[in-house]
C-alpha cells in the first residue's frame, strides 16, 4: 500500500529570492527557475519527481485491472462524420486501439473503402498526429498538416488522392491555421508565423501571423503574402473560400477574444484588394454562406444569444444589413446551408436542438435527434440533399446518421459496439443556485438505481471559460469510473457559451470568481443532496479546467478529497508571457492592468496556496511537448503545493513525455493515464478497485 503523504520523500525543489513587484505589490516566485524547461537542473527534477509519482502510482491497488478493463472498452471501431468533396465520401475510422485514426475514402457509399492517410505509419510510438485537412474543390488533392508529440506547431503536406503518394509540398511554422483551397485546385490559403529560434520553440511568445497562398509544386519561399499587419501584433487571419469560389473570407482573430473582424478580397481579380467589412472588435461574425454579394452571418451582435443576419456588399452599412433569423431563446451556436436551406445548430440547457429554416427565415422543421445529447455535422454544400451528423451523450457512444434534407428523415449509418450495458445507467440534468442566486444547469450519470446515502464516490468535471460549452458526450474512462459505482457530474459553469455572450461575460475577467463559485456550489449541492460527502468528492479539469480546480482547491481545501488538474493555467501573474498565452488575457484580463492584476492575484492558484494547510490528495498532469498551456505552469505549482501541504494526503506531478496540451495524443498513452488517475482516484476516495477475485463492482478481471 503506499505511504503517507508525510513520509514521501519529495525531490528538492530549491526557493529562490525572486521578487516582482505589480502595481506596488511584491510578490514572490521562488520557483522562477522551472520555467526554463531545458535546463539541466529542471531536467533532473523532472525525473526525480517523475520517479517519485509513478513508483507510487505502480503500488496502487487495481491499476493494472484498470488498465486492462479501458483497454478492452476502448478497442471498439469508431467513426468520424462522412463528407462529400468532388464526388468522393472521406471519413475517419479507427479500428480500436489504433494511437490515430485512419482517414479513408471511397467513391460511393456503397464502394469499398480506401486508406488515404494512416498517422499511424508515422511514427512508432503515434506520436505523430493528424492536425488539420482540406480536400481539393475537385477531390483531386488533400491538403493535410501534421504535428508531433501534441506540439501546436504543424507541418503542412499534399496528397494526390488518385495515386495516395505525396507531392514535394511542405509548409513550415504553422499554427492555429487551416487550409482552403482556390477553386483552380492549384493551391490553397493558410497562415503562418515567422520562423521561431529553435533553442526556444516551446515557450516563445507567438506574434505577428501572416495569411499567405501556397501554390502546388513552389517551395513556401515563393509562397504569395496575402495578408499582414505590422502594426497588429496580436491579430490572426483565418482565410476561407466561399462555395462559388469568388471571394476570400477573412477572419480576423485576436486571442481568444470570440469578437473578430471580416474582411474579404475578390478572388476574380488577382490584384484587388483586401476589403475591410467589419472593421471593429465589437461583436462575434462567422460566416455561413453566400449569394453573390450577398453574405450571411451567425453574429452576436445585438443578440447575445445569437442570430442570423444578411450584408450585401454592394450596401455594407449596418442600416442596410437585414435579420434573417431573429434571437430565439435558446443559444445558436451554427449554421450551414444545404439544399438551399439553414441547417440551424442550436444549445438548449447545454443539449442539441436542430431546426431547418428556408432562406427567407421561415421554420421549416425541428430534426429529430435520439434523445437529450450532443449532435454535430450537417456539412456540404448548398445544392446537396444528403448530409450526415453524429449524435452523442454520457451513455451513448458516437454514432452517425445520414439526414436526408428533402424528405427530413435520418437513417442510421455507422454505430459503435462498446462492451456495457447503456440501459444500466441514467442521466439527469438537474439546476441548482450559484452564491449569488444564479440558477446553473448540471448533468449526473451513473449506474441506474443509486442510493442517495451520501457515500458515493463523486468526480465533478468543469470549465468555465473562453465561451467553450460543455455538452454530453460518451468517454470509455468516465464509463469505467461509473462502472465502478462512481458519480459523474459536469456543471455548465459560466464563462462558457452554453446561454450565449452573456453566459461567458458573467465568467470572465473581474467576473472570474464566478466560475469558481459556480463549481463550489455544484459539490456543496452534490453533498446536500445526499450523493456524496466531501471525503468522497473529487474534481477535475483540463487546460482553463486545471485552473478551475487549482482555485478552487485552494479556496475550499477542505470540500474536496482528491484534485486532478491537468495541463492547467495555474500561475495567473505570467500565463502572457509564453507562447499563446496572451492571447487569452480576452477572458482573465491582464497583470497590467491594475484592476485586473488584484482580481487575478485573488485567485491564482500559485500564489494562494498557504503553509501548513491541509490540502486533497492531489495529481498534477501535463507534459514536456505542451506549448499550450507551457509545463512551467504546473511544475511550480507542484513544487509550491509540496512545500505548503500540511496534511497527510500527497501531492505528486505525472510529467508525460513526446506529449503536448492533448490533442492527437496516442490511444497507449490516454489508457495509460486514464488508469493512473482512476487509480489515484479510487484509493483516496476509498473506493474498491482489487479485482483480482474475478468481477467486482461492475469490472471484469
Amino acid at each position: 500500500m503506499p505511504a503517507p503523504a508525510q513520509s514521501l520523500a519529495y525531490p528538492a525543489s530549491p526557493r529562490q529570492a525572486q521578487v516582482d513587484v505589480y502595481h506596488g505589490v511584491e510578490v514572490a516566485d521562488p520557483y522562477r527557475w522551472l520555467e526554463d524547461t531545458q535546463s539541466a537542473e529542471t531536467q533532473a527534477w523532472i525525473e526525480a519527481q517523475n520517479q517519485l509519482t509513478f513508483g507510487y502510482l505502480a503500488q496502487l491497488p487495481g491499476r493494472d485491472a484498470l488498465n486492462q478493463r479501458l483497454t478492452k472498452l476502448w478497442n471498439y471501431e469508431r467513426y468520424g462524420t462522412p463528407f462529400n468533396r468532388g464526388g468522393r465520401y472521406f471519413y475517419f475510422k479507427n479500428d480500436g486501439l489504433q494511437n490515430q485514426s485512419v482517414l479513408y475514402t471511397l467513391p460511393s457509399l456503397d464502394a469499398e473503402p480506401r486508406v488515404l492517410l494512416d498517422p499511424n505509419t508515422l511514427s512508432e510510438d503515434g506520436i505523430v498526429a493528424l492536425s488539420g485537412m482540406a480536400v481539393s474543390e475537385n477531390g483531386a488533392y488533400l491538403a493535410y498538416g501534421l504535428s508531433a508529440s501534441g506540439s501546436d506547431w504543424v507541418e503542412w503536406r499534399v496528397r494526390d488522392i488518385a495515386t495516395g503518394e505525396d507531392t514535394n509540398d511542405l509548409l513550415k511554422w504553422v499554427k492555429f491555421s487551416g487550409a482552403s483551397w482556390s477553386h483552380d485546385h492549384q493551391g490553397f490559403f493558410y497562415s503562418r508565423y515567422d520562423e521561431p529560434d529553435p533553442a526556444n520553440l516551446h515557450e516563445a511568445v507567438n506574434y505577428y501571423q501572416k495569411l499567405y497562398y501556397h501554390r502546388l509544386g513552389t517551395p513556401q519561399s515563393e509562397d504569395v503574402l496575402i495578408y499582414e499587419r505590422p502594426d497588429q501584433k496580436e491579430w490572426g487571419f483565418s482565410g476561407g473560400v466561399t462555395e462559388d469560389g469568388r471571394y476570400l473570407v477573412i477572419s480576423v482573430w485576436r486571442g481568444t477574444d470570440p469578437n473578430n473582424l471580416v474582411f474579404y478580397k475578390d478572388l476574380a481579380n488577382p490584384d484587388s484588394p483586401v476589403i475591410e467589412l467589419i472593421s471593429e472588435f465589437e461583436s462575434n461574425y462567422s460566416f455561413v454562406a453566400n449569394e453573390g454579394t450577398r453574405f450571411w452571418f451567425r453574429t452576436d451582435c445585438q443578440a447575445p444569444k445569437g442570430r442570423l443576419i444578411a450584408i450585401d456588399l454592394t450596401q455594407p452599412d449596418p442600416n442596410h444589413w437585414q435579420e434573417v433569423i431573429p434571437e430565439g431563446e435558446d443559444t445558436l451556436e451554427g449554421v450551414s446551408l444545404l439544399n438551399h436551406q439553414f441547417v440551424v445548430d442550436y444549445l438548449k440547457d447545454a443539449y442539441t436542438k436542430i431546426q431547418i429554416y428556408a432562406l427567407d427565415g421561415a421554420w421549416v422543421r425541428d430534426v429529430e435527434l435520439p434523445g437529450i445529447g450532443s449532435a454535430g455535422g450537417f456539412d456540404g454544400k448548398r445544392e446537396d440533399t444528403e448530409t450526415f451528423y453524429s449524435f452523442t451523450s454520457f451513455t451513448v457512444p458516437n454514432t452517425i446518421y445520414r439526414y436526408d434534407m428533402t424528405t427530413g428523415e435520418s437513417t442510421l449509418y455507422r454505430t459503435s459496439q462498446v462492451d456495457f450495458d447503456p440501459a444500466a445507467y441514467e442521466t439527469r440534468q438537474v439546476f441548482y443556485p450559484s452564491a449569488d442566486g444564479t440558477r446553473i444547469p448540471m448533468f449526473i450519470t451513473h449506474k441506474r438505481g443509486l442510493e442517495l446515502n451520501g457515500q458515493n464516490p463523486t468526480l465533478l468535471y468543469g470549465y468555465g471559460g473562453f465561451n467553450v460549452s460543455l455538452t454530453p458526450a460518451f468517454s470509455v474512462s468516465n464509463l469505467v469510473w461509473m462502472e465502478m459505482g462512481g458519480v459523474y457530474a459536469v456543471p455548465n459553469l459560466r464563462g462558457g457559451g452554453e446561454y450565449g455572450e452573456d453566459w461567458h461575460q458573467a465568467g470572465i475577467k473581474l467576473n472570474k470568481q464566478n466560475v469558481f463559485d459556480d463549481f463550489i456550489a455544484a459539490a456543496q449541492w452534490l453533498i446536500d443532496q445526499g450523493y456524496t460527502t466531501s471525503a468522497k468528492l473529487g474534481i477535475m479539469g483540463g487546460s482553463n479546467g486545471g485552473l478551475l480546480v487549482g482555485a478552487c482547491m485552494t479556496q475550499r481545501p477542505d470540500l474536496f478529497a482528491v484534485a486532478l488538474p491537468a495541463v492547467g493555467v495555474l500561475d495567473m501573474l505570467r500565463f502572457n508571457q509564453f507562447t499563446i498565452g496572451w492571447a487569452w488575457e480576452s477572458d482573465y484580463g491582464s497583470p497590467q492592468n491594475e484592476a485586473e492584476f488584484r482580481a487575478l492575484y485573488a485567485y491564482s492558484p500559485l500564489h494562494n496556496l498557504q503553509p501548513g494547510t491541509a490540502y486533497p490528495a492531489t495529481l498534477i498532469t501535463t507534459a514536456d511537448h505542451d506549448d499550450r498551456v507551457v509545463p512551467a505552469h504546473s511544475f511550480k505549482f507542484a513544487a509550491a503545493l509540496q512545500y505548503a501541504q500540511g496534511g497527510e494526503d500527497p501531492v505528486l506531478i505525472r510529467i508525460d513525455t513526446k506529449a503536448g496540451h492533448g490533442a492527437g495524443k496516442p490511444t497507449a498513452k490516454v489508457i495509460e493515464e486514464a488508469a493512473d488517475k482512476w487509480a489515484f482516484v479510487a484509493y483516496h476516495l476509498g473506493l474498491e478497485t482489487d479485482l483480482t477475485d474475478g468481477v467486482k463492482n461492475g469490472i471484469s478481471s
